[in-house]
């Protein structure tokens, strides 16, 4: 396939044919690289969703950092058992201005530090935002609940938010997580998780327990969703993307889970 060149104005018209208009709140997940070459990189794909939705609205990535998790959890795989706990005693401590994120794309990336945009201060699970909502959906983000009810990803979902896929799948829809937490299944199960965060002004190796997640199947909780609801798709450049109501797929991902879901 020849790459093809992509310019801000092109993003913002794929973006308002799927539907994106003024006033939407949305959770955006993006690969720049799928698009082919993009003039301005990140840059333009951020100002063209924000002059989309204008004032009135508000969007919403994933920044996670879940590099500042537990080896033992796999997120340093490449690194030999030996040095694990001298990973524990040494990995930064989480802070919102300065953390990078992993593997969340370079909008993502750009995105934590945009102007006027709000992070939220889960240590290895963090969202970003910036409009009308930002600072609502990005407050009070619990060590213990990063996907359940008052969590961002709730918070979206009563504010009616929407998702843009930007050419990734389903199995990068962090919003189906709400549905994880939602659903119950006969393999639903906690797990206890470590982060380095700040507490009292030190340092601390801090474990807590939360939901364990891993999305093995939201593509097929995709291809199901896309048979029996509306999902806008177009073109940007060399990439699909995908735009639809949260609601519909979180409440459809609940049934989906719990009557699949082992």
């Amino acid at each position: 396939m020849k790459r093809a060149l992509v310019l801000k104005q092109d993003v913002i018209n794929a973006i308002e044919k799927v539907g994106v208009t003024k006033g939407d709140t949305i959770m955006v997940h993006c690969s720049l690289s799928s698009m082919g070459f993009v003039c301005g990189g990140p840059q333009i794909i951020i100002e063209a969703l924000l002059e989309t939705v204008g004032e009135e609205g508000t969007i919403m990535m994933p920044t996670q950092s879940w590099k500042n998790l537990d080896p033992t959890a796999g997120v340093h795989w490449e690194e030999p058992e030996e040095w694990w706990q001298t990973i524990r005693d040494n990995w930064p401590t989480y802070n919102k201005d300065i953390t990078p994120t992993n593997t969340m794309g370079a909008v993502a990336e750009m995105f934590r530090k945009w102007p006027g945009a709000c992070r939220s201060d889960h240590p290895a699970r963090s969202v970003a935002a910036y409009g009308k909502h930002a600072k609502y959906l990005t407050e009070n983000h619990d060590l213990s609940n990063i996907f359940g009810e008052g969590s961002p990803l709730s918070k979206l979902y009563e504010l009616g938010g929407k998702v843009l896929l930007i050419g990734v799948g389903y199995d990068k829809n962090t919003s189906i997580h709400l549905a994880d937490a939602r659903a119950n299944y006969p393999s639903k199960h906690t797990a206890v998780e470590s982060s380095a965060i700040m507490e009292n002004g030190k340092r601390v190796w801090k474990s807590y327990e939360t939901l364990f997640v891993d999305g093995e199947d939201f593509e097929e909780i995709g291809a199901a969703f896309e048979l029996e609801h509306s999902v806008q798709k177009e073109t940007l450049g060399n990439a699909t993307i995908s735009y639809m109501q949260m609601v519909e797929l979180v409440d459809f991902a609940v049934e989906w889970i719990e009557a699949n879901r082992k």
